[in-house]
């Protein structure tokens, strides 16, 4: 059998058996990033493990990929040219997650599955070591997070970006991270001293401070006040932190005043760059929030019609909007998009910080 994977940007119930992947391949053939090959070597077969402990409820599928550093489309409007995504899948279970079709194009379902089938790139490490040793790897920077949450719930069990991060910064090759997750704590002193070495940025997604919200929208998350307090925590060790409003939900995040609260704390925790982002729902992402929304809040559903009545973006007027309240409180409160701390001296990170045990790792999620 056969998967295809096409590149994209941006619960089945749970009774329903995963399918054997036994004398199965995985194999993904990307179109844009892979020259006719398959990511995985001989189509090797998926090993599929059940979480346990900690873990129970979740499934893990170990690949060998061919690549790990993946290339973006040179037509591409995004703001970098190279990611690493040791996931795929993601237990933050986001309702509106851009990436929820890569399951489906794996044959795995975009609700359930997504969240608890996590594909795990094992040999992620081994293969960026041996593709910064490419002669014609030019040390470009990469960008972590632009698919799935590298710091999610797996992490804390496979360590994968912590050894991604560690390869990088011995190579001096700069990176950047997008994550929602407090795990990214665990490695504040590896980042802070990668910072010393090459350009390093932490980015935390903080669409809203209303845990009412949060809950509703997030659940797999920490707490959005959290994150605000890694990113003060961060930035205290001279490690240079943005944050991205987003995505911004229509009629449940999108008031002036919960803009503005959003932005307030984050400036005050640190964060050298706010960026406000209005949600949009491509593909099959815009029936599973749909779906969503009919069942946890139907008051919303004629709003949010009338909003993507257009496709998968909202009317211009609208996410101008957005970004100009994030843009105008983030210009009062002083954010310039200026690393305030290149030139001061790091706080060295506390002794548990460094080396955390397993349980405090997850009790940080």
């Amino acid at each position: 059998m056969t998967w295809s994977f096409l590149w994209t940007p941006d619960r089945l119930n749970y009774e329903h058996m995963f399918v054997i992947l036994t004398r199965m391949a995985l194999r993904w053939a990307t179109a844009e990033t892979e020259e006719g090959g398959t990511l995985f070597p001989d189509e090797r077969v998926a090993e599929r493990h059940v979480g346990k402990g900690a873990y129970a409820g979740m499934e893990f599928l170990h690949v060998n990929a061919r690549t790990i550093i993946n290339t973006v489309p040179p037509e591409s409007q995004m703001p970098f040219r190279h990611t690493i995504n040791p996931y795929r899948g993601c237990s933050h279970a986001c309702v509106y997650c851009f990436a929820r079709p890569t399951h489906d194009y794996l044959g795995l379902g975009i609700g359930s599955d997504f969240e608890r089938k996590i594909v795990v790139k094992v040999n992620a490490v081994e293969r960026l070591r041996a593709e910064l040793r490419v002669p014609k790897w030019g040390g470009d920077t990469i960008a972590m997070g632009t698919n799935t949450d590298p710091y999610q719930h797996a992490e804390g069990k496979y360590h994968l970006t912590r050894g991604i991060v560690e390869t990088l910064s011995g190579a001096r090759n700069p990176f950047s991270i997008l994550t929602k997750s407090t795990l990214v704590l665990r490695d504040a002193a590896l980042l802070a001293a990668a910072s010393e070495r090459t350009e390093v940025s932490v980015s935390f997604s903080v669409g809203t401070l209303d845990r009412s919200v949060w809950s509703l929208t997030e659940p797999g998350t920490p707490p959005p006040d959290r994150r605000v307090e890694a990113l003060r925590r961060l930035t205290a060790m001279g490690i240079s932190c943005g944050v991205l409003v987003a995505p911004v939900l229509p009629g449940l995040s999108d008031s002036e005043d919960q803009l503005r609260e959003v932005v307030e704390a984050c400036a005050d925790a640190g964060a050298v760059s706010i960026h406000g982002v209005a949600l949009h729902l491509r593909g099959t992402v815009r029936a599973h929030y749909f779906d969503w929304l009919a069942g946890a809040r139907p008051d919303l559903v004629r709003l949010h019609r009338g909003r993507f009545q257009r496709g998968a973006y909202q009317e211009d007027a609208e996410r101008e909007r957005v970004e100009g309240i994030v843009r105008a409180a983030a210009l009062r409160c002083g954010v310039t998009g200026r690393h305030r701390y290149r030139d001061e001296p790091k706080v060295p990170a506390p002794a548990a910080e460094r080396m955390p045990e397993a349980g405090q790792q997850l009790r940080l999620l």
